[in-house]
């Protein structure tokens, strides 16, 4: 195949049709690595605070909005009262990654630590974002492509905003980075999330102290039976340790700053 323009053979690393094949597979999974490592370093971002939670929480304004519209016009009220009382969660989130990027800026390092990190999307990943954009904190981004959602949110840093094709190679950065992870109320993605990271945790895959919060106490009762999984044997009861339940954003900044301070603080860099 020759180059249309001056008729040479194209180099293989500007081959479309090579670089998009099966054949180079391998290429596109290691550039979703060093590709990202490269713009980590650059900024200096040597670690981050994870926030999962789903992509459908709305803000409170836009809940209360379509609640009003809903009476006005005669929508579904129940979905409507349902979505402002869930965007609780969306604000809460918002306050807490605000404070955590305060309290890391105000930490004495060369680099950046501890930095807001999401899956980049909307709901809950925008919170966190948002949250940490007003507090004038640089924060990541780690967006997937999706065949039907998954925009990434106006509030990311430009400079970190990331774009993968591979779930394995986002989980991976999710992972390799991260020093405390937030999960909020979620669906089946948040739920992949949090039980991939506790089975890497509960394993030793992961090695470093990883703190796990789990906001929102009645949604967690509901979805998960974690306890039953203890009674019937299938985890230990040292396992039900491995996260933190709250429903405060003071309780979950006060747990998760002194695990931090305790853990990582004098640990700076990636690692598992």
């Amino acid at each position: 195949m020759s180059d249309s323009t001056d008729g040479l053979p194209k180099k293989a690393y500007r081959n479309l049709d090579f670089l998009e094949s099966a054949s180079a597979r391998a290429l596109r999974i290691l550039s979703e690595y060093i590709e990202p490592n490269s713009r980590f370093n650059h900024y200096k971002i040597d670690d981050t605070i994870i926030f999962f939670g789903s992509a459908r929480i709305l803000p409170r304004d836009e809940a209360e909005k379509r609640l009003d519209a809903a009476k006005a016009e005669g929508g579904d009220l129940k979905r409507a009262e349902r979505d402002l009382e869930m965007s609780r969660y969306y604000e809460e989130t918002r306050e807490l990654a605000r404070r955590l990027t305060e309290w890391s800026k105000g930490l004495q390092a060369d680099d950046r630590r501890f930095v807001v990190c999401s899956g980049g999307g909307p709901g809950i990943m925008e919170a966190a974002n948002r949250g940490a954009s007003e507090a004038k904190g640089l924060n990541v981004g780690l967006n997937i492509s999706l065949p039907m959602e998954q925009l990434d949110n106006p509030y990311i840093s430009r400079e970190l905003n990331f774009e993968f094709h591979y779930f394995f190679m986002r989980k991976f950065w999710f992972a390799y980075l991260a020093k405390a992870v937030v999960v909020m109320p979620g669906g089946f993605g948040t739920l992949d999330e949090l039980f991939e990271l506790l089975t890497l945790v509960q394993t030793g895959k992961i090695r470093k102290q990883m703190p796990v919060v789990l906001f929102g106490s009645q949604y967690w009762a509901e979805v998960i039976n974690l306890e039953a999984l203890e009674r019937y044997g299938t985890i230990s009861a040292e396992d039900l340790e491995l996260f933190f339940r709250t429903d405060s954003v003071d309780e979950a900044f006060d747990f998760i700053t002194e695990q931090l301070q305790s853990y990582a603080l004098d640990i700076p860099g990636p690692r598992l």
